[in-house]
């Protein structure tokens, strides 16, 4: 059981579109799960067994209790197995909050993921639906950009712990900084995508007057006691 899940497509997005925030909550004292849907097997870089190692070492890096990979396939997320193994998945770690991929994303996986996630979490809650485990509903489901997002319902200021979300991010090196004879050249493999993650997180900071900070999407209203600061 854990008061924060957070789900990622592949072993690196998580730390790419949450890693700061995992950090702090981790820093707060609560105790926080990790969940990759796939081992990345389709990726051009790394093998699973690398890549394994490297999301359990991101894992180390922000603190974690734990870090469990479905072993979905790769490029084949969806399907009514998928979503019943996700809402057992749900209902065995009981977390207060949720974390998932946001819908729009130019990665069909990241959309699938979204979809298929934000469907069993809202089955998990479904006393009739047939699936291992006692009903659970989170209080509150949250979504994360991995790739450029949206304008974000509210944003969580990370710049205490950016640095634990670099080091979590360097651990994925087969992602982006592959050093093997037969390693190919992809988006990820550019300085410039590490430099679009943390340009992303600037300006989400910027924009309310902090250094770093992760945009995040909800789908209900947000209810405040007052329209005062």
């Amino acid at each position: 059981m854990v008061d924060l899940l957070v789900f990622g497509p592949h072993p690196d997005d998580i730390e790419i579109g949450a890693g700061g925030t995992i950090a702090k909550q981790v820093q707060q004292g609560h105790r926080v799960g990790l969940c990759d849907l796939t081992q990345g097997e389709l990726g051009s870089n790394g093998t699973v067994e690398i890549r394994l190692a490297e999301a359990a070492a991101g894992a180390d890096v922000l603190g974690v209790v734990w870090r469990e990979n479905l072993q979905w396939p790769d490029g084949e997320i969806g399907g009514a197995d998928q979503i019943k193994h996700a809402v057992e998945f749900v209902r065995r770690c009981r977390p207060a909050t949720i974390l998932l991929p946001y819908w729009v994303d130019r990665h069909p996986d990241h959309v699938a993921a979204s979809k298929v996630l934000t469907n069993a979490v809202f089955k998990s809650g479904l006393r009739n639906f047939d699936a291992a485990g006692d009903v659970w509903r989170p209080d509150w489901t949250c979504y994360y950009f991995i790739n450029d997002g949206d304008i974000p319902s509210f944003v969580v200021d990370v710049t205490d712990c950016y640095d634990a979300k670099r080091r979590a991010l360097d651990c994925h090196r087969s992602q982006f900084a592959p050093d093997t004879d037969d390693a190919v050249p992809t988006r990820l493999t550019t300085p410039r995508f590490r430099q679009l993650i943390e340009s992303r997180d600037s300006g989400f900071g910027a924009g309310v007057g902090l250094a770093f900070a992760e945009g995040f999407v909800v789908r209900e209203m947000i209810v405040r006691p007052s329209v005062m600061k």
